[in-house]
């Protein structure tokens, strides 16, 4: 029998309650053992509902248990960096929520000190574990779409009246890009496995919402004449999109970063001058796949193939991406 890693998880935000522990207790080789919260109440509570046996009222208590291997930080962004070393230096493992910090150097902070205390860091980037990339990347690897000269992308929702929302809180790290512009970022960085040398950036900074950019649209220049152009908004109608285009075709992905269940199947339609065809590569939850991943690397020594480094490296692109909205300037990485 595989042995499990056991996870701590600090904080009971949605996304832990709906999407990662469910994930993790489906998945082969992961248990949650406990979870926290600043309200013992509110830790027992989920604790309860979702059959977990250790609730803590704190996020150092969860972090004392000599039983806990591993942590899920989903708290708000700015709450990232202090609790991913205070992780590390209790030995744990950390997946942390995207985005891993409110800046490059946050993140490379956090990631130096996972490396000195002998723990793995990785960021939960979570769609990027779905087998379908694996197969866009093939497509485009083979030809069949001809060189590749424009990538779109974009991810947006309206969430505007949740005005108590994290995301809206400027000091916590809230933001448009910061919440949703990571994706198709990340997205075009691992299709092309390349880093981009420039970014400008359009955004509407809301005063209703703390100041925070409800809306971005932004180029993303990358060598060879490449770009991405992407949009990002949590005050627009919802969608969440990519297309590669070609000289001889283009690699259509609608809800491209989704849950991608059994609902949803995986879509990549590939669209050539002679031919339009669907792929389905598979039914499969990238939350599970997730932390499969996460497990296989610390349980068996596998690789991550999403490495520290490639955090920080986003990072820095999200970082000139708020810059050039803020200034208004074409900012060169």
């Amino acid at each position: 029998m595989d042995r499990h890693l056991q996870w701590g998880v600090l904080g009971t935000s949605t996304i832990a309650k709906n999407a990662v522990i469910p994930a993790i207790q489906q998945s082969e080789r992961g248990e949650v053992l406990a979870i926290a919260s600043r309200s013992k109440e509110k830790a027992e509570a989920l604790a309860n509902e979702l059959d977990i046996a250790r609730a803590y009222g704190s996020y150092d208590e969860l972090i004392a248990d000599p039983d806990i291997e591993a942590v899920y930080i989903p708290l708000p962004n700015h709450m990232h960096k202090e609790w991913t070393i205070k992780a590390a230096q209790a030995g744990k493992h950390v997946l942390c929520e995207k985005p891993a910090a409110l800046n490059s150097e946050e993140a490379a902070e956090m990631i130096e000190v996972c490396q000195q205390h002998g723990v793995l860091f990785a960021e939960a980037i979570m769609y990027r574990y779905h087998p379908k990339h694996r197969r866009v990347q093939e497509i485009i690897a083979s030809g069949e779409i001809g060189t590749v000269r424009a990538l779109h992308g974009n991810f947006t929702c309206n969430t505007a009246d949740d005005k108590d929302n994290v995301r809206f809180k400027r000091e916590m790290g809230g933001g448009s890009l910061f919440d949703l512009g990571v994706y198709p970022i990340s997205a075009a960085r691992m299709y092309l496995g390349q880093e981009p040398e420039a970014v400008t950036v359009h955004a509407l900074f809301s005063e209703e919402h703390d100041g925070v950019d409800m809306m971005a649209s932004g180029l993303v220049e990358f060598p060879n004449s490449v770009a991405l152009t992407f949009d990002c908004g949590m005050w627009a109608s919802g969608r969440a999109e990519m297309e590669i285009l070609g000289t001889d075709g283009r690699i259509e992905l609608p809800k491209v970063f989704g849950w991608e269940n059994s609902d949803i199947p995986p879509q990549i339609i590939v669209h050539t001058d002679s031919v339009s065809r669907e792929e389905r590569v598979s039914v499969s939850n990238s939350y599970v796949l997730q932390v499969e991943t996460f497990a296989a690397a610390v349980l068996e020594g596998k690789e991550l193939p999403f490495s520290p480094q490639n955090t920080i490296q986003n990072m820095r692109v999200i970082d000139a991406c708020l810059e050039s909205a803020r200034t208004r300037q074409r900012v060169q990485l």
